[in-house]
């Protein structure tokens, strides 16, 4: 009750800031458009917004679709599924994906998978703009003092795997405006996990993403609660991974996986001064 009470409330606030665009098109209308053919996003991609909250998370973020976005390592795609057609019209999406050329099969696979679904398709989703994030040789997103916003989700525990989680933090902090934001979203640790704790379970504490932020130069600018899962143990035989949508368990305890949902997450925002 509280959660759709909480819909209904953000999509009832006047076409304004984050939702206002050119063409009296929301974030909530490109998230669940009422058009079932609706190109941009797929029904499998929806189904995941009960547990990703886009419309919330992106209008925490104060995402305006004017804005000059960065999606550091976009994967797939997912977000980028509602962000390309946000801005389409106004802004300017920068995906900054991983580099053309890694040698790391998933690497490639996901950057051609993006490329053909994305960067093909400017009539749906915009001229996005793609650069690379290799670090730590590559590590520019964007032009320095470029973006509005720079956004990545559920990707720090991957850049801490080979010690360049500072790194990024550090690129992100450069390729901001002065008064822009960086939103983070990831999975939330119990706060008493090591760093090898995180590593392997994937989720990461938020004093620890709070300390890469403020280390990289960013004033925190407060945290929600929107992507919480208080189902989540955070204590599960593959970490993070033991849930949806990887279920690298298999069918052993599927039922209760699937029960969960998935992980529980942090939402944290910070503000280049």
């Amino acid at each position: 009750m509280i959660r759709t009470l909480l819909i209904v409330m953000l999509a009832a606030i006047p076409l304004s800031g984050c939702e206002k665009s050119d063409n009296n098109q929301t974030v909530t209308d490109v998230v669940a458009p009422k058009a079932p053919s609706y190109p941009a996003r797929t029904a499998a991609e929806r189904a995941r917004d009960k547990y990703r909250h886009p419309a919330e998370t992106l209008m925490y973020f104060e995402v305006q679709p004017d804005h000059t976005v960065v999606e550091i390592w976009p994967g797939s795609g997912w977000y980028s599924a509602v962000l390309g057609p946000y801005l389409k019209r106004e802004g300017q999406l920068i995906a900054a994906h991983f580099s053309a050329s890694t040698e790391v099969p998933f690497f490639q696979k996901t950057r051609r998978s993006y490329i053909d679904r994305f960067i093909n398709n400017p009539d749906v989703y915009g001229k996005i703009q793609l650069t690379e994030l290799m670090p730590p040789e590559k590590l520019s997103i964007a032009s320095p003092g470029e973006a509005d916003r720079v956004l990545t989700f559920r990707n720090v525990h991957n850049w801490m795997r080979n010690d360049q989680e500072q790194a990024v933090f550090d690129a992100a902090y450069l390729a901001l405006r002065s008064g822009g934001i960086f939103g983070v979203v990831e999975h939330r640790a119990p706060p008493d996990f090591g760093r090898e704790q995180m590593i392997e379970t994937g989720y990461v504490t938020e004093a620890y993403v709070t300390q890469l932020a403020i280390n990289a130069g960013f004033e925190p600018a407060g945290h929600s609660e929107i992507n919480a899962n208080p189902k989540d143990t955070r204590i599960h035989p593959h970490g993070v991974w033991s849930l949806p949508p990887t279920l690298r368990g298999g069918n052993t305890d599927l039922t209760y996986f699937e029960s969960i949902g998935e992980s529980d997450r942090m939402t944290l925002k910070f503000r280049k001064p």
